[in-house]
């Protein structure tokens, strides 16, 4: 076990990262949510769900990583970015 003991640290410090970033990119929902509410966009824009989703599946495809672990990951994450906005919309979450 030992020597899996480097790479362990590798894979906690790129985990530490994506929480990270996935902190800041939830802040950015919260934002939007706001404008959304305000303006009364809807919380849910579908063309803009599929954009997001493929362009990162094409992204991770073009690096060599499987698109469809990708399109499943960015499918709960957008998931919960427009719930979190819906919630927001509807005065529950700020």
């Amino acid at each position: 076990m030992e020597i899996l003991k480097p790479y362990r640290a590798r894979i906690d410090a790129l985990d530490d990262k994506i929480v990270d970033l996935l902190v800041e990119r939830i802040g950015i929902i919260r934002e939007v949510g706001h404008l959304k509410a305000e303006h009364g966009i809807p919380a849910t824009l579908q063309d803009r769900v599929d954009q997001v989703r493929e362009r990162n599946a094409d992204r991770a495809a073009s690096k060599g990583v499987d698109p469809e672990i990708v399109r499943t990951l960015y499918a709960t994450l957008i998931a919960y970015s427009c719930e979190l906005e819906e919630q927001i919309k509807r005065g529950e979450a700020a």
